[in-house]
């Protein structure tokens, strides 16, 4: 054991630890508290023994591997702390036998990716920033989880999460999920409840070795089959309206080809039925983005499908809202929808959080007028912005329930 401990203490620190170097490590036993306001930088490997407790509400930077054993976290209600995980040796490991609560963390390192090893789990309370370097959790086996409250910013085709990512909370979630080289954004609009949560991760293989693309609805006409994506309900009983993106440089042409009669909708593997099911889909081409109310959970891709032509319903949907009070287009207007009493209406926004819903939409006192009502919303009874908004409306006809969705626009 070298008598030099190898900690680096900038501004104040209150600590109380048992720290040694041992073979180029910085070994905690004790008790290591980085008060706000504080930076403490170790240069080489940090291993949080089991005895170990770090609390960090301050500047806590890694510059080696990082392994917790012990309790890793911050002071509760203190939203000041950050980890900065930034490479000096090449790729760095974050292993550990127990989870480490972070509130931010940065991820900075550029060496040959992935840059980052994530063999143990990670959990996020406010912000994650990915400025340089892919989290392999696909073959380390780590999960990194956004606890309720938390966000990420700066995702790119340079920095996201090559594996499991789940989101807890009842927040709308874009998952900073990728491989091979490409960020590839799935998003959900907000689970019910704060306990509910949903995991997902992104394959660039084609899927039909394990889910046999001969298997499908009859009216799936052609499956991707270089990518896929796994969403999981792991806690809770929400329903989520899930968007999917697609990329001319992982997406086949043939899906994304435009052709009469034909549309690309999200598929899902039906683990019960052993085929793929067609989930629906409002396709948004500016955006590149497939959005619908999914049934079930599990395997998801793209699919080019033959649309069915709809029974005469005698519903016309006019989705221009412009509430200025000029008596044109004032609210959200689904002409004959009053032979179909029983009926639900919703609203989400680009991020995927309800705006709007309704029992018994009427157009008259029961209607969308521009204003938010939904529960999880900031600007609550407020004028909504101008913007691309999805809405989603289901009805009874004579004891068969059936539904629509599509864009509505509000400027």
């Amino acid at each position: 054991m070298n008598k030099d401990t190898f900690i680096n203490i900038i501004g104040v620190l209150v600590l109380l630890l048992q720290v040694c170097r041992v073979t180029a490590q910085t070994v905690n036993t004790g008790e290591l508290s980085v008060a706000s306001g504080t930076q403490v930088s170790t240069m080489e490997d940090f291993d949080n023994r089991e005895s170990g407790t770090v609390s960090n509400d301050g500047e806590f930077y890694i510059y080696g591997n990082f392994n917790n054993d012990g309790l890793v976290s911050f002071t509760p209600g203190t939203k000041t702390g950050i980890t900065l995980f930034k490479g000096l040796y090449g790729a760095q490991s974050i292993t550990g036998e127990m989870p480490s609560d972070f509130f931010h963390v940065l991820f900075d390192n550029p060496a040959t990716q992935p840059a980052f090893h994530l063999s143990g789990d990670i959990s996020i309370y406010g912000k994650a920033q990915f400025q340089d370097g892919i989290l392999d959790g696909d073959i380390y086996g780590g999960l990194v989880t956004f606890q309720q409250g938390a966000f990420h910013e700066l995702v790119s085709d340079i920095s996201f999460v090559d594996g499991q990512v789940r989101k807890t909370g009842n927040e709308a979630f874009d998952y900073p999920v990728g491989d091979g080289g490409y960020y590839r954004r799935a998003s959900m609009s907000a689970p019910s409840d704060t306990e509910d949560h949903f995991t997902s991760q992104y394959i660039l293989k084609n899927s039909n070795t394990l889910y046999p693309h001969s298997d499908k609805e009859n009216n799936i006409e052609l499956i991707d089959d270089t990518e896929y994506w796994k969403i999981n309900r792991t806690n809770g009983t929400s329903g989520i309206v899930l968007t999917l993106t697609w990329n001319e440089e992982t997406t086949p042409s043939g899906i994304l080809g435009e052709e009469d009669g034909k549309a690309i909708h999200i598929v899902r593997w039906d683990d019960v039925n052993k085929q793929w099911k067609d989930e629906g889909g409002v396709e948004n081409r500016d955006e590149k983005t497939v959005t619908t109310a999914v049934s079930g959970y599990g395997i998801f891709t793209f699919a080019r499908v033959m649309t069915e032509e709809e029974p005469d319903s005698g519903l016309v949907i006019y989705n221009g809202v412009s509430p200025n009070g000029d008596g044109r287009n004032d609210f959200f207007y689904i002409k004959g929808l009053e032979k179909y009493p029983e009926n639900t209406v919703e609203i989400y926004n680009r991020w995927g959080v309800k705006i709007y819903e309704a029992k018994g939409y009427n157009n008259a006192n029961v209607r969308f007028d521009g204003y938010s009502d939904g529960r999880a919303t900031i600007n609550k009874d407020r004028l909504l912005p101008s913007g691309t908004y999805f809405y989603i409306l289901k009805y009874n006809d004579n004891n068969i329930s059936r539904d629509k969705s599509g864009y509505l626009y509000i400027n």
